[in-house]
């Protein structure tokens, strides 16, 4: 998208220099510079937003837009056509990325500009066709009449606007990364420590005003040291991210699986009781007995809320010894305190 503006800036400068550069150049090249920047702008937000597309269709858009500016500007020079035919070029280019924008783009606030400033230009476009269809495209893009000025400074406040919009759309998308990064685990993509510590806190909180409160399991890796051993680190990493993988698949929308640590991990079931968390624990053990070559064993231990007198740290406590239990017994299983 960076490239976008950059290219308009070129073009507005050609534009500026009419009558002491070629018209090949004020002209032809002005107004391709710009068209060109709008589809770099397009193809760039496609990038950004993960669904990359092809130049070749926009290859053969600016050769048969490039030959056409020609003509109407040496063969057939004509102002109102070239306008016309440059507006109609520049709506369909905004037509097809406010579409896509509207589609795959976020419910953000930096989206919903870049689509509103698409819009309103969308819209000054047609009122720009209209002028041409009722004899008021004046004569050249400078003269000083009320039309031309209202068009220029249409132009100059959505290269402005669409700018803004990037800049805001890629600040957005780096303060989301930035709270991932410090919420998430960076290997198994789980909740680390402290964003787990703190959703049980919150959980807790709700369960004090409304009397339903969460259960909680601890999970640890059977032999997960001997994994390592033998196997070498990165495929006890592997292991890792496939259970973690496996885990969040049984999991429902409202429970958070985080890494407490090591091969050890906390899951946060939200209003859940004790037959509903054993029922999550047995799918866990089912999830990870499927015959895949990363699957592991899992001690579970497993306690639920008790009460508007529970705190976080009696609950892991509790957690913790009975997933103590869990692993004095034999592994692979689950122990409830």
């Amino acid at each position: 998208m960076g490239a976008g503006p950059v290219l308009w800036l070129a073009s507005t400068v050609l534009f500026g220099t009419r009558g002491f550069i070629p018209d090949w150049l004020s002209l032809v090249l002005a107004n391709e510079l710009l068209v060109l920047g709008t589809v770099t702008y397009y193809m760039g937000t496609r990038s950004f937003m993960g669904a990359p597309g092809t130049w070749r269709v926009w290859s053969w858009v600016m050769a048969g837009s490039t030959l056409v500016f020609i003509v109407l500007t040496y063969w057939i020079p004509h102002y109102a056509l070239r306008v016309g035919f440059f507006s109609v070029l520049m709506g369909a280019v905004y037509a097809v990325q406010l579409r896509f924008m509207l589609r795959h783009g976020e419910q953000t606030f930096p989206v919903r500009l870049v689509e509103v400033v698409l819009g309103l230009h969308m819209g000054v476009l047609a009122m720009r066709l209209v002028s041409i269809a009722t004899g008021h495209a004046g004569d050249n893009l400078m003269e000083p009449s009320m039309f031309q000025t209202f068009y220029i400074g249409a132009y100059v406040l959505t290269v402005l606007m669409l700018s803004i919009g990037a800049v805001l759309m890629a600040t957005d998308r780096l303060r989301t990364e930035l709270e991932h990064l410090a919420t998430h685990d960076s290997l198994t993509n789980t909740l680390n420590r402290r964003a787990l510590l703190q959703r049980c806190d919150e959980e807790l909180e709700r369960a004090q005003r409304y009397g339903h409160g969460p259960s909680i399991m601890m999970l640890d890796l059977d032999n997960f040291k001997a994994v390592n051993d033998t196997h070498g680190h990165q495929h006890g990493d592997a292991v890792l991210v496939h259970f973690a993988d496996c885990t969040r698949q049984v999991l429902r929308r409202a429970d958070r699986l985080g890494r407490y640590g090591g091969e050890e991990f906390v899951v946060l079931l939200p209003g859940a009781d004790a037959d509903a968390a054993s029922n999550v624990a047995q799918r866990i053990h089912a999830a990870l007995a499927t015959g895949h070559p990363l699957d592991c064993q899992v001690s579970i231990g497993m306690t639920s809320w008790r009460g508007p007198a529970e705190t976080l740290d009696a609950m892991l406590s509790r957690a913790d010894a009975a997933l103590y239990r869990a692993k004095h017994d034999g592994r692979n299983r689950t122990s409830v305190a």
